[in-house]
């Protein structure tokens, strides 16, 4: 995703690739950028973000892993951040997935989800990813939950009662999720919608890293003016 970045960053018009960071680089004082983006894995990405922060960097986030917690702690690192180049506050956007068609995917399943009794989620991605469930996955399922909550909908049916083996997957939000890690894929999810007589499914499948790049350039070129977090590439577009 990194490479990818890059190469899509030096094609955009508007646009100046300043620096390249890869595991275990010195970060240094990022004299010379505006706006970082983190592409890294979960356990380095707030110290990452932190270090961007501390020095007025904006940064746009694609790492997943970021729990309630981490975010509380990044609002306190925003609110005592330096302000940025511009002297206007820094902002930090996290997108769990920056795909225009997996956006609306998630988007179109919250808007549906209070009209379907039943909702699971089905996210299937590359042996090499390293968490699990993916970041959309577990965004999808707090947009859905949430919808569903404030409908008044109650929890999902379910009458299983003996699952040793976690065959039912994980619930996040009120909503059983399951990952498939397979190879020869990239990254694909379904949001499987269930009433009397009917079924709905909402799928997105991302064929090649390239597919996140316009997200990518729509939040560099955007987050500078949204100070502070930004949780969903959506809010950006208008979507939320």
């Amino acid at each position: 995703m990194g490479s990818e970045v890059c190469r899509a960053v030096d094609a955009a018009e508007g646009l100046r690739l300043v620096g390249r960071f890869d595991q275990d680089d010195d970060l240094g004082d990022l004299a010379g950028a505006d706006v970082v983006v983190e592409f890294s894995v979960p356990d380095a990405s707030p110290g990452n973000v932190a270090h961007c922060i501390e020095r007025g960097v904006h940064v746009v986030v694609g790492t997943t892993g970021w729990d309630d917690a981490k975010l509380e702690t990044l609002r306190g690192q925003l609110d005592a951040a330096p302000p940025s180049s511009s002297g206007a506050p820094v902002g930090v956007l996290i997108a769990p997935n920056f795909a225009i068609g997996a956006i609306l995917m998630m988007s179109f399943a919250a808007k549906a989800a209070r009209f379907y009794e039943s909702v699971e989620i089905i996210e299937l991605h590359h042996p090499d990813k390293v968490d699990a469930p993916s970041g959309t996955a577990a965004r999808t399922a707090a947009m859905i939950g949430a919808a569903r909550d404030a409908a008044g909908i109650p929890a999902v049916p379910d009458a299983t009662t003996h699952d040793p083996g976690g065959a039912r997957g994980a619930e996040h939000s009120g909503i059983r999720v399951h990952s498939v890690r397979l190879r020869g894929l990239v990254a694909h999810q379904e949001v499987l919608l269930g009433g009397e007589g009917e079924l709905l499914t909402i799928r997105h499948d991302s064929l090649d890293r390239a597919s996140f790049m316009p997200g990518v350039m729509a939040g560099v070129r955007a987050v500078a003016d949204h100070p502070g977090l930004t949780v969903g590439l959506e809010h950006y577009l208008g979507l939320d």
